[in-house]
C-alpha cells in the first residue's frame, strides 16, 4: 500500500495546479449575507460569556494536568458542553480522557478540535518574575489550558447560532489529550473518528496573531531502554556492564550522525534514567528521542538509523536494548482556500488590547526576553504568509484526512517562546484570557461560514484532494500500538 507522504513538503504558498478558476476565486470571496447574523450572534456569545470561559481556562491552569491523565481538565469541559445539550462520547480510540461532543444533525460536520495537556518539569506562578511553583510537577507552557476552553466556547458560540437560526447541520467538539509527545489526536485519525467530518477548526496560543498557512515537521519519537549487570563500580567493575554506557554509546553515535543528516532534521534527546548512585554500575538505562523532518518518509528513514545506532551501542557495551515507539506525527498540510477566510475573520475581531496593568505585566515579562517586538504588535494581525513551521502536532494528522484549518493568537506578551515560563505566567492571566477569546470568535466565525457557505467548503474539498493525491491512503506511524497512556510515567530500574 504506497502512501503519497512526500507531497507535504510542498510549500502552502503554492496553488495546485489543478485548480478551476471558479474554485480560486472562491478562496478570496466574501462569505454570504446570510452568514452575517451569524458573525454577530456568535460574536455576542463569546463576548457575553467570556468571564466564565476564562475562569474555566484558568482552572486547568490549576490542574496542570500531563498527557493522559487530564482526568478533571476533561471532565470539567465535558461538563459546560452537557450542560448546553452536547452529546458526548467519552474514552474514545482507547483513551480515557479523550471524548467527542456532538450537537445538531446531518450535513455539514464540522469539527473543532480542544486540548488540554501540560508539559511535566516546568512550573511558574502567575508573576512576571521567574518563580516556579514547586508543589506543580507540571505547568501549562504551550498554553493548552486555553486552546481547550476557546475551542469549547467557540463550539457552544456556533450551536446557540444554529439552534436559534435553524440552520442544519452538526457542530463536534474533540477533546484531544496528550499533544505533547503522545499524540492523542493520532489514534483518533487512527480510529475513523474524523471520516464524516467535512472541515476542522483549531488554533494554538501564541504571542501573535495570525492565520498563515503553515507547516509542521513530521516526528517519530520513541524510548530506548537498555539493560545490563549491575556490580560495585569500585570493588568488581569488571563483572558490572553498564546500561548508562549503552545510553551514552548510542547518543554519542547519533550526535556524529548529525553531520549526515538532511539539514532541516531536528534530533532531540533527553536521559530519563541512567542510576541511581555512582558506585553501582547501572543495570537500566533510558533515553528519549526525538527525530524531526519536514517529510514524513524523511524522518521515518533518519528514525531506522538512530535505531541503528541504539543496536551498536548495546553490541558494544555487551547489554541488551529494546525500544517503544511512542508516538509518529505527519507534517501539517496546509489548506488555503480556509487559511483565506480565518484571516478575514481574524482580521474583523483583530488583536488583544492591554490595559494599564497588562502592559506593565508585558513590559517585565520583556525583560527577560531575547526577542522583543514592540507590545503594541499583540493588537495587530500579522500579514498573510505562508510559513514553515519548526515544531510538530498532532494535528497535522488530522489534516491528511480532512479539510483543516488553524489559528495562532496573542496569549503570551510578544516575544515569548512557547514551552517557557514566561508562556506559563502569561497564560494564567487576563492576556492569556483576551487572547483566548480572540481565538474562540476567530473560530466561531469561521465555523458560521462554513456552515454556510457551500462554496467554501467545495473549494476547501477540492485542494485538500489536489494536496494529498488520488494514491494517498492515511498510515499512521504508530502503527497498531495502542495510545501509550503511561508515557510521562517516571522511568524507573524497576520497570526491567
Amino acid at each position: 500500500m504506497k502512501t503519497r507522504t512526500n507531497r507535504v513538503i510542498e510549500s502552502p504558498g503554492v496553488i495546485p495546479t489543478g485548480f478551476a478558476l471558479a474554485t480560486l476565486a472562491a478562496w478570496t470571496a466574501p462569505a454570504p449575507a446570510t452568514a452575517q447574523s451569524g458573525h454577530d450572534a456568535v460574536l455576542a456569545h463569546v463576548e457575553a460569556n467570556a468571564a466564565d470561559y476564562a475562569a474555566v481556562a484558568q482552572q486547568i491552569w490549576d490542574l496542570a494536568e500531563v498527557g493522559y491523565q487530564e482526568t478533571e481538565s476533561s471532565a470539567l469541559l465535558q461538563e459546560q458542553l452537557a450542560r448546553a445539550g452536547f452529546e458526548i462520547e467519552a474514552g474514545v480510540a482507547g483513551m480515557p480522557t479523550a471524548f467527542v461532543a456532538s450537537w445538531g444533525q446531518g450535513s455539514p460536520v464540522i469539527g473543532v478540535l480542544a486540548e488540554f495537556d501540560a508539559l511535566p518539569g516546568i512550573t511558574q506562578s502567575r508573576s512576571p518574575y521567574p518563580e516556579p511553583v514547586f508543589s506543580m510537577a507540571a505547568g501549562h507552557a504551550c498554553g493548552h489550558h486555553l486552546f481547550g476552553a476557546g475551542s469549547v466556547a467557540a463550539a457552544l458560540a456556533v450551536k446557540d447560532w444554529l439552534a436559534s437560526s435553524g440552520t442544519p447541520g452538526t457542530i463536534r467538539l474533540y477533546g484531544t489529550p496528550a499533544e505533547e509527545g503522545g499524540a492523542g489526536k493520532v489514534y483518533m485519525v487512527r480510529g475513523g473518528l474524523f471520516s464524516d467530518v467535512d472541515a476542522v477548526l483549531h488554533w494554538h496560543p501564541s504571542s501573535a496573531n495570525d492565520a498563515s498557512p503553515s507547516t509542521s515537521l513530521a516526528n517519530k519519537s520513541a524510548k530506548f531502554r537498555f539493560r545490563g549487570v549491575s556490580a560495585h563500580a569500585a570493588g568488581a567493575p569488571d563483572q558490572g556492564r553498564s546500561a548508562l554506557d549503552g545510553v551514552e554509546a548510542m547518543n554519542h553515535m547519533v550526535n556524529l550522525m548529525r553531520e549526515h543528516v538532511p539539514q532541516e532534521t531536528r534530533i532531540h534527546y533527553v536521559i530519563t534514567a541512567g542510576g541511581s548512585a555512582p558506585n553501582v554500575v547501572p543495570d537500566f538505562a533510558e533515553v528519549y528521542y526525538y527525530v524531526r523532518n519536514p517529510d514524513v518518509e524523511v524522518a521515518r528513514a533518519i528514525f531506522e538509523r538512530v535505531v541503528l545506532a541504539a543496536e551498536g551501542a548495546a553490541r558494544g557495551t555487551e547489554t541488551s536494548m529494546e525500544y517503544e515507539v511512542i508516538h509518529g506525527l505527519y507534517a501539517m498540510l496546509a489548506n488555503e482556500a480556509l487559511q483565506r477566510r480565518a484571516q478575514a475573520n481574524l482580521e474583523r475581531v483583530g488583536g488583544v488590547v492591554y490595559d494599564e496593568e497588562e502592559r506593565a505585566f508585558a513590559e517585565r515579562i520583556q525583560t527577560t526576553l531575547n526577542n522583543r517586538p514592540p507590545i503594541e504588535s499583540a493588537a495587530a494581525v500579522q500579514p498573510y504568509a505562508p510559513r514553515q513551521g519548526g515544531g510538530s502536532t498532532d494535528v497535522a494528522d488530522v489534516s491528511w484526512v480532512v479539510p483543516t484549518v488553524g489559528i495562532g493568537t496573542a496569549t503570551w506578551v510578544p516575544g515569548t517562546p512557547a514551552h517557557s515560563w514566561q508562556a506559563i505566567a502569561a497564560g494564567g492571566t487576563s492576556i492569556g484570557n483576551k487572547g483566548m477569546i480572540v481565538a474562540a470568535k476567530t473560530l466561531a466565525m469561521t465555523a458560521v461560514d462554513l456552515f454556510t457557505d457551500a462554496e467554501l467548503l467545495a473549494a476547501a474539498r477540492a485542494e485538500y484532494l489536489e494536496r494529498v493525491g488520488p494514491d494517498f491512503e492515511y498510515i499512521a506511524l504508530v502503527g497498531d500500538r495502542d495510545p501509550p497512556l503511561d508515557y510521562r510515567r517516571p522511568a524507573r530500574g524497576s520497570d526491567r
